[in-house]
């Protein structure tokens, strides 16, 4: 699948950065900027060039016959957001129960332009004491992939304004919907 991924890459004019991170077994990955449905295929496809298999939650709802088949097997992990439950520390506890996880997440929430991201990602690397590696895309120079890697120091707000930072040289695919 990893040959396959790259042969669509090159078709398509794409390039994946080469930031792997080969020594990082338990990371939680941050996606930015996320406007557009895209960014899923894209990125499910730069996972499998590098040849990562990375898990995201997603809820449950959509865990349907045969819809959910197919989401389990591309790494969806069903979670109810309805029921009262501490989802920081069941998705920490994935991390002593794999061997090998790359959790991903997208913060901004939405595929609109959000100045306030969702703060799980970094509420999970905390508790599971796991790095958050960055991971981008960037419709304007058909790049994508790992940019960084980030471990967080429990200062949240100066941590996300890092991460921000760092991410924000990327282009969505809609622009006006991504970091500012």
């Amino acid at each position: 699948m990893s040959k396959f991924a790259a042969f669509l890459f090159k078709i398509f004019g794409w390039k994946i950065l080469q930031n792997y991170p080969k020594d990082v077994k338990k990371c939680v990955v941050v996606m930015a900027p996320h406007t557009s449905n895209w960014d899923f295929v894209i990125g499910k496809l730069a996972f499998l060039q590098y040849g990562v298999k990375v898990k995201f939650l997603i809820k449950k709802d959509l865990f349907f016959f045969p819809f959910g088949f197919f989401l389990k097997k591309m790494g969806g992990i069903p979670v109810d957001r309805k029921a009262k439950n501490n989802m920081t520390k069941y998705a920490a506890s994935l991390f002593n129960s794999h061997e090998e996880l790359f959790l991903v997440f997208t913060p901004e929430g939405t595929r609109k332009y959000s100045p306030n991201w969702k703060k799980g990602f970094y509420f999970i690397a905390l508790e599971a004491k796991v790095p958050i590696y960055l991971g981008s895309i960037d419709y304007k120079k058909k790049i994508g992939g790992f940019d960084s890697i980030f471990h967080p120091t429990g200062d949240i707000d100066k941590d996300i304004a890092e991460i921000k930072e760092r991410l924000k040289k990327y282009s969505g695919k809609v622009p006006e919907n991504g970091l500012k």
